[in-house]
C-alpha cells in the first residue's frame, strides 16, 4: 500500500513538472508531441496519441502519437461514429477499455495503418471552456490494467492538455492574423485613393476607365490572398489532413502542364518535361502535391524570360521520388533565398513586375513537409531558379500484414 501511495505521489509530481513544460512553449507541433510522451510515461503505457476534433467540419482525426511519424498520422481521419474517439467526444466521458477488439465501437484502420496492436486503451475528452477539443488516449499497459489512479493522472493532464492547445492555436492565429491585416492595408489604401479619384468630376472616360481595371485587378489580389490566408492557417493549425492514395507521379507531371500550358502559351514559355521510364507510383494526398506543383509552375511562367523554357522533370531513389521545377528566368538574390518560404515575403526586384500574395510557397512548404518530405531552391541572378521537392514515396510506419492461415 506505501508503495502504491509513493508511486501516486510521485506521478502527480511529475504531473507538476510537465504543466510547468507545456506552459513553456507555443508550438502547436511540440506541445502535442510532449503531452502524448507524458501521457504514455505517467500511465505506463506502450504508446499514447492525440486525435483533435475539427468543430466547423465536425471531423475527429489523428495529429500525434509516439508511435506515427508525422506524415502517417495526418492522413488517418477517424468517425465520430464506429470509433471509440467519437464515441469520448460525442459523450465527453472517459472511456477504459481491457480489450479493444471486443468494443464494437473499435475503429480497426488506425491499426491497420500503424501497425501497432491496440489491447488496453484509456481514453480521455480534452475539453476547456465546455468546448471540445479533441482526445487523448493511451494504448497498451505495460503492466497489468489501467488503474483509477491512470485515469485521474490522465485527466489531469489531459485538462492542462486541453487548455495549452488552444492557447496555442490563439497565438497562431493572433500572428497569422495580424500579419494578414498588415498585408491588407496596401490594397485597401490603394481602392480607397481609386474610389476617391472616381468621384472627381474632372476625371476623363480614359482615365476612369484605368481607375476600374485597377481595381479590378486589386479585387482579384484580395480574394487570393483571402483564400491563401485560410489555407495556410489551416495548415498552421493542424486542421488539414492529408487524404493519401497511391497515384502515378508521371500522370500527374503530364496532368499539372496541361494545365498551365495556355498560361504559357500566352507567355511565349515552352515548358519541357523530363519522366524517366518506370516511374513507380507515389503514396501522397494527390491534391495537395498538384497544389504544390502548379504553384511552382506557375511562378517558374511569371517569373521567366520571354520565349524563355520550364523544365519539368522527375528522378526516384529506393526512398524518395524529386521533382524539379527549373526556369530560365530572372533568377533570386543569394540574400533573398533563406527568406523564400517565409509568409508575405516577396523578392524586392520581381515586386513590381508580377503581382502576388507573397504566401504561394509557404503553403507549398507546409504541404511537403506534412508529407514528411523538403523543398529546396537554388537561383542564380540571369540564369534562372531551380525548385527541387523529395516526396518519401510511402509512409515511414509500415502497415500491419494480417498472417493468412493457408491451411
Amino acid at each position: 500500500m506505501a508503495e502504491i501511495k509513493t508511486e501516486r505521489l510521485d506521478g502527480y509530481r511529475r504531473l507538476i513538472d510537465i504543466a510547468r513544460d507545456l506552459a513553456s512553449t507555443l508550438d502547436l507541433d511540440i506541445l502535442l508531441s510532449r503531452i502524448v510522451h507524458a501521457a504514455a510515461e505517467i500511465s505506463g503505457a506502450e504508446a499514447a496519441s492525440i486525435l483533435l476534433y475539427d468543430d466547423v467540419s465536425q471531423q475527429l482525426y489523428f495529429q500525434v502519437s509516439t508511435n506515427m511519424d508525422d506524415a502517417t498520422r495526418r492522413g488517418i481521419i477517424v468517425p465520430l461514429d464506429g470509433s471509440i474517439a467519437g464515441w469520448i467526444v460525442r459523450n465527453r466521458q472517459t472511456v477504459r477499455v481491457m480489450n479493444a477488439h471486443d468494443d464494437p465501437r473499435f475503429f480497426s484502420n488506425v491499426e491497420d495503418t500503424t501497425g501497432l496492436s491496440t489491447e488496453s486503451l484509456l481514453g480521455i475528452p480534452l475539453v476547456t471552456k465546455n468546448k471540445i477539443v479533441g482526445v487523448l488516449e493511451a494504448l497498451n499497459k505495460h503492466k497489468g490494467k489501467f488503474t483509477d489512479t491512470d485515469e485521474s493522472m490522465l485527466l489531469v493532464l489531459g485538462a492542462q492538455a486541453a487548455v495549452a492547445i488552444e492557447n496555442a492555436r490563439l497565438f497562431q492565429q493572433s500572428d497569422l492574423i495580424s500579419e494578414f491585416v498588415h498585408e491588407l492595408r496596401t490594397p485597401l489604401a490603394s481602392l480607397s485613393t481609386a474610389t476617391y479619384l472616381l468621384l472627381r468630376p474632372e476625371m476623363s472616360q480614359e482615365q476612369r476607365s484605368q481607375i476600374v481595371h485597377n481595381i479590378h485587378n486589386e479585387t482579384i489580389r484580395l480574394n487570393a490572398l483571402a483564400s491563401s490566408f485560410l489555407d495556410l492557417a489551416r495548415l498552421e493549425s493542424g486542421r488539414v489532413q492529408f487524404r493519401k492514395t497511391v497515384f502515378s507521379v508521371a500522370d500527374l507531371i503530364y496532368e499539372c502542364k496541361d494545365v498551365m500550358a495556355s498560361r504559357a502559351t500566352e507567355d511565349n514559355i515552352q515548358i519541357r518535361v523530363e519522366s524517366p521510364e518506370g516511374l513507380p507510383l507515389l503514396e501522397a494526398d494527390r491534391d495537395k502535391v498538384k497544389q504544390v506543383l502548379l504553384n511552382l509552375l506557375s511562378n517558374a511562367i511569371k517569373y521567366n524570360r520571354p520565349n524563355g523554357t520550364v523544365l519539368f522533370r522527375a528522378e526516384a531513389s529506393e526512398k524518395d521520388i524529386t521533382l524539379f521545377v527549373q526556369d530560365t528566368g530572372l533568377g533570386i538574390p543569394e540574400e533573398s533565398l533563406p527568406h523564400l518560404f517565409q509568409k508575405f515575403f516577396r523578392v524586392r526586384e520581381h515586386e513590381s513586375r508580377v503581382a502576388g500574395t507573397g504566401l504561394g510557397l509557404s503553403i507549398c512548404k507546409q504541404i511537403v513537409q506534412g508529407h514528411g518530405g523538403r523543398i529546396e531552391v537554388k537561383s542564380k541572378i540571369g540564369v534562372g531558379t531551380v525548385f527541387q521537392v523529395v516526396l518519401p514515396r510511402a509512409s515511414k510506419v509500415t502497415p500491419k500484414i494480417e498472417e493468412v492461415d493457408n491451411k
